[in-house]
């Protein structure tokens, strides 16, 4: 059965699942995948490719099912010009995630574009409240790629009695399956939105030694640093620091990251011919801590229903979870 939450029925969606905006990867047909499945699908701008921009927006627009866009918000600033190709594709939604969301949100309104905001912190989700956002992404250090400090169930629930019903909100970190769904929900959130689940999938555009590698992986092997970015020599603002797996090039800088700068010229023309060469001994495979839970390789398709089906088990009480005596139900 669909799980009907205020997420659902804002966005339109069957199923209060949300793909992430994983930069690049998370392409048309990732995004169009989840949209025909129920969920709600999200491009990945990320720092501002215009050519690629424009080739999945059209490839999106011959799907009839909603549609997001989401932007890296400090780059974004650099190319505001990237903000009107996609509010003229008339996404169900933009998400900024990563820096001051006010210069954008009135355009993004204007434009009949819904809000959504990856927050951190409270300060920044009052932040993104006052600018008019429309759904919060409350994410938790357990995410891949880039995040900040505080735990997902830390600031999920934070987040959810800071808005107080206002507006949606969906947790993201460390979540792959419907137990993560179905926890979140009794903590508050209208949904989840996932990367790492869906990294892990058929539809989306990472090199498959990179799916393989999260689905390997075991409890434990990510780490969250700044030695990916110092490597692909782009400067993140604080506080943000990438979740990766580890690999041979994590153990060589870490606790040396002041080592790495220092050499920053040579180790980043290193690190950009293994990354060219798809070699992950060497180059980043951006993942949360939900990759130990990661084992296969599905449809996108098949990812959003099964969550849902587990989570809707659990949440009415005909599952458990596992290790639990009594059933959870919320019906």
């Amino acid at each position: 059965m669909p799980i009907e939450t205020p997420l659902t029925s804002l966005l339109g969606i069957k199923h209060p699942i949300l793909s992430a905006p994983m930069a690049i990867i998370a392409g048309s047909r990732l995004v169009r995948a989840v949209g025909e499945a129920g969920g709600f699908g999200i491009l990945g701008g990320g720092y501002g490719d215009k050519d690629w921009l424009e080739k999945e927006i059209t490839k999106l627009q011959a799907s009839s099912a909603p549609f997001g866009i989401g932007f890296i918000t400090w780059s974004l600033a650099k190319r505001a010009e990237l903000l009107d190709i996609a509010l003229d594709a008339k996404p169900r939604a933009i998400m900024l995630s990563f820096g001051d969301v006010r210069p954008f949100a009135s355009r993004i309104k204007a434009a009949g574009s819904l809000l959504i905001c990856q927050v951190q912190s409270e300060d920044m989700a009052k932040q993104a409240l006052d600018a008019g956002a429309d759904i919060l992404i409350a994410q938790g250090t357990e995410a891949g790629g880039h995040g900040a400090s505080r735990t997902t169930f830390d600031i999920v629930p934070a987040v959810i009695d800071l808005a107080a019903g206002r507006v949606p909100v969906v947790a993201a970190g460390g979540i792959a399956d419907g137990r993560g769904l179905a926890a979140m929900m009794v903590l508050g959130a209208s949904g989840v939105l996932l990367g790492t689940r869906f990294y892990a999938s058929v539809e989306c555009d990472g090199a498959e030694e990179a799916k393989r590698r999260i689905c390997a992986a075991n409890s434990g092997e990510t780490v969250r640093g700044v030695i990916f970015d110092v490597s692909r020599q782009i400067w993140w603002p604080a506080p943000f620091t990438a979740r990766t797996l580890i690999n041979d090039h994590a153990l060589r800088w870490m606790g040396r990251e002041a080592e790495l700068v220092h050499n920053v010229e040579a180790v980043a023309a290193e690190y950009a011919t293994a990354r060219d060469a798809g070699n992950y001994d060497v180059a980043a495979v951006f993942a949360g801590g939900a990759a130990s839970l990661i084992h296969d390789i599905p449809p996108a398709a098949e990812i959003v229903e099964r969550i849902a089906r587990e989570a809707d088990q659990i949440l009415s009480g005909q599952r458990n979870f596992p290790g639990t005596p009594l059933a959870v139900s919320s019906r």
